[in-house]
């Protein structure tokens, strides 16, 4: 599935890059079978809170198929509420604009029942996220579930680090995880 140039409007929330990706990076005739119509295919990340790991797996993706001049509809969500409507976490924001992404227009919101419709993968940023998702997925929903490291080799069953409650030194760590898995999804979406 070859794909069109990318479009994009400001804050980096809502605009869409068409592309094709999957959950077990399975062949183009199989991921085609889970996008009804020839849908875009829609990627969501998930985590806790949607103010650390999920905003930066969200701006890393979209960088990453930006830069290979594919199409995705891309978003982040959070299994938690508290944070819903806020900014990302100061330090998240601030290793974004370090690496020439704003992510200051994104905001947190809680993972909903139509995101199992909307979206045709859904990847959890740990195992505590995954089980969460899973457990939210109604018996129709069409996006298919897995942990977002899984795609990348080597690094299966493996959890994106989580910041939170650490020093500024965890952001680059996490940081590393998820362009690694941007890097990967971006490439199986070129192939």
């Amino acid at each position: 599935l070859r794909t069109t140039q990318v479009s994009q409007k400001p804050m980096g929330r809502g605009y869409q890059h068409k592309g094709h990706a999957a959950m077990a990076l399975r062949n183009d005739a199989d991921y085609d079978d889970a996008m009804p119509n020839g849908d875009t295919p829609a990627i969501l990340f998930v985590c806790l809170g949607n103010i650390c790991r999920s905003p930066l797996a969200e701006a890393a993706f979209r960088r990453a198929v930006a830069d290979a001049g594919l199409a995705v509809e891309i978003d982040s969500a959070g299994t938690g509420d508290w944070h819903v409507g806020k900014p990302p976490d100061r330090r998240a924001t601030a290793l974004a604009a370090r690496h020439g992404i704003d992510i200051g227009g994104y905001r947190a919101r809680q993972l909903a029942p139509e995101d199992f419709h909307r979206f045709s993968h859904i990847f959890a940023l740990d195992h505590a996220n995954l089980e969460d998702i899973r457990a939210r997925q109604p018996a129709d929903g069409r996006a298919q579930v897995g942990l977002l490291l899984d795609v990348v080799p080597g690094r299966e069953g493996q959890a994106v680090a989580d910041p939170y409650f650490g020093e500024e030194a965890g952001f680059e760590t996490t940081w590393a995880d998820v362009t690694q898995a941007a890097a990967a999804l971006a490439a199986r979406l070129g192939e």
